[in-house]
């Protein structure tokens, strides 16, 4: 690890910084995901963060380090998600006006809970239909109005301010064999991982990405950041086109592995979480407890700790959560099916195909545009992954002329 990177990020002081501000969020051990894994789980549980999420730290680190003449011109940022909570959060706390840009479609739930945290001292602006067009957006006003720029994750003092996050892990567990966080942008893993590597380097550090969004697992791949074409952004709080270029000049160096995986298993993640343990985690939040399955055989008997960062888990996400569980578990699928047109067809269809089990979910008569009646889009739930077999098979038995929709389709995007 470059050693002017530690001459760069003081911890201790962020975490003096902080101290009156943020929660020093309990690291519990977990009793059902020990016992799964045979080893000692810890959950650091930054979704009990003030804000919901570690981001209130790098934001009001950098924040409270600004000169009284730069805080009184103002300051600036774009995000539709925890960083704009945080950012909100300390502009309230250090008297300083803040304006938010947020993207057109940014939910009202996600603007609301901006505006409840900054209260007087903040503003929102609502430009742009991508983040990208509303980061370009807030540049340039930051740079018309003398303001300053708040950055998401790509900034020394934020990373030095996500980095307390590893103090107060160390600070109550000092033995961790594995440590396994989220990353999007790189600033918490840019943190944690200086700060684990310079105090507890035995400990194996495992970023955390979702599939659709690989941006640090590239980047490492090609030697620098590169900015990706498109990204499935269901991971929103991780899902990011290209991480910061300090960032991942001090990711390279600490990190010892990066894992992505699927969004559907981070939503089974979700629901387990919800279920057994009463944890709200957000997608991103879930992410180093979904990667676990793929370490259980290296875990076993170590100490492990997994960063929960963040909970503004939007309830109205819950079905769609939900759905694509179902979808990776193999327990829901899709069907075009043409009905043949005679007198009990989809009668035979239910006594027949359908397993004792399998659940009729969606039932739906596509019209043609001759309004004449066209194949029906069939959802069915089934108990358990082996019961796919038997669908297949029913199916085909009963010479039931029908497509599957797969999940990379693009018929599947547009109907289901």
């Amino acid at each position: 690890m470059d050693t002017t990177v530690n001459t760069i990020l003081n911890f201790a002081d962020a975490a003096q910084r902080l101290k009156s501000v943020v929660n020093r969020t309990p690291l519990t051990f977990n009793l059902n995901l020990s016992k799964k894994y045979q080893c000692n789980i810890f959950l650091k549980r930054e979704d009990l963060q003030v804000v919901r999420s570690y981001k209130l730290r790098g934001a009001y680190n950098m924040m409270s380090s600004l000169s009284p003449d730069q805080l009184q011109r103002g300051v600036v940022c774009a995000s539709a998600g925890n960083h704009a909570q945080g950012f909100a959060y300390s502009c309230k706390k250090l008297n300083t006006n803040g304006v938010v840009f947020m993207p057109v479609i940014t939910p009202n739930q996600k603007i609301t809970q901006t505006k409840m945290f900054g209260e007087d001292k903040l503003t929102v602006k609502l430009v742009g239909d991508t983040f990208d067009d509303c980061a370009i957006a807030a540049k340039k006003y930051t740079e018309e109005n003398g303001m300053t720029f708040i950055p998401p994750f790509d900034d020394y003092k934020i990373i030095e301010g996500q980095g307390t996050v590893g103090v107060e892990i160390l600070e109550d567990q000092s033995d961790v064999d594995f440590l396994f966080m989220p990353v999007g942008g790189g600033g918490l893993s840019a943190g944690v991982g200086t700060y684990f590597k310079t105090f507890s380097p035995k400990t194996k550090i495992i970023g955390v990405e979702p599939e659709g969004a690989p941006s640090m697992f590239e980047a490492l791949k090609a030697g620098h950041p590169v900015t990706l074409d498109n990204i499935e952004r269901f991971v929103d709080g991780a899902a990011v086109k290209r991480v910061g270029e300090i960032t991942f000049s001090i990711c390279k160096d600490v990190l010892d592995d990066m894992h992505l995986v699927p969004e559907g298993k981070v939503c089974t993640t979700i629901l387990k979480l919800y279920n057994e343990d009463a944890i709200v985690a957000e997608p991103a939040g879930a992410l180093s407890i979904a990667a676990l399955d793929d370490y259980a055989a290296e875990i076993k008997g170590k100490n492990v700790v997994c960063i929960v960062s963040g909970s503004n888990n939007d309830i109205d996400r819950m079905q769609e959560i939900k759905e694509r569980s179902l979808q990776y578990e193999g327990l829901k699928h899709y069907f075009l099916v043409r009905f043949a047109q005679r007198p009990g067809a989809l009668k035979e269809f239910v006594n027949h195909v359908l397993g004792e089990n399998d659940d009729i979910t969606r039932f739906e008569y596509m019209q043609k545009h001759n309004k004449e009646t066209g194949p029906a889009l069939v959802g069915i739930e089934l108990k358990t992954r082996e019961d796919y077999d038997l669908l297949l098979k029913n199916l085909n038995q009963y010479h039931i002329n029908y497509t599957e929709l797969k999940s990379g389709d693009n018929a599947f995007g547009y109907l289901v």
